[in-house]
């Protein structure tokens, strides 16, 4: 039998979900008419374009910012904010040339 708190998950997911994404498709679409038409001459855009454009973005860029991806993605951060405080000088130094050398564009 399912314990009351998975119930209130499964009922806040089944309903807020669907809402935010409505509300999030409405403020792309709001953003994308008040700048894009000025700043970049493309034509405005409706409600569903950005609906598919959000859902696009999902796809191609994963996540919306919440769930086990962000979860990860912070664990990943605080974990590497540990060693980098554990690094001497030294060691940070010589980590950031390694990234300027690896970052550097080669002609």
């Amino acid at each position: 039998m399912m314990n009351n708190s998975n119930f209130r998950k499964r009922w806040y997911f089944i309903f807020l979900f669907p809402l935010m994404f409505f509300i999030l498709a409405g403020v792309v679409m709001f953003l994308w008419n008040a700048i894009l038409p000025d700043v970049a001459k493309v034509g405005e855009i409706d409600y569903w374009q950005s609906a598919g454009l959000l859902l696009l973005c999902r796809i191609l860029f994963g996540g919306f910012g919440f769930g086990k991806h962000s979860q990860h993605h912070h664990e990943a951060h605080e974990r590497m904010k540990s060693k980098w405080s554990e690094m001497s000088d030294e060691e940070k130094l010589k980590f950031r040339e390694n990234w300027r050398a690896r970052c550097e564009r080669k002609s």
